[in-house]
């Protein structure tokens, strides 16, 4: 390779280069529209940062087990229970082996 054409390959690697970190920094650039605090997060008058309450079933139990309010053998049975509900009501088909 001649050495304009090496120079030329570089220049377009350079650009590549600085267009992707650009559009990546970008990406990841806060927006002035949304709120300082997210809804993962709200922080009280004190300044203690307080988590956002769980969405789901499981995220009940598990903030319920680090709380003290249940126990190990409570919460397992409980995801014992929500196993079989969804087992009860989205059964898994499992294909049969191909090979006896």
């Amino acid at each position: 390779m001649s050495q304009e054409g090496w120079w030329c390959w570089m220049v377009v690697l350079l650009v590549a280069t600085l267009g992707l970190i650009a559009a990546a920094a970008l990406a990841f650039w806060p927006s002035r529209d949304e709120p300082a605090e997210t809804d993962a997060a709200v922080t009280s008058e004190t300044g203690h940062t307080e988590p956002a309450a769980p969405s789901s079933l499981e995220g009940v139990l598990t903030a319920q087990l680090i709380a003290g309010e249940i126990t190990r053998s409570q919460y397992v049975r409980a995801q014992e229970k929500i196993a079989a509900r969804d087992e009860e009501r989205h059964p898994m088909a499992v294909p049969r082996d191909a090979h006896p």
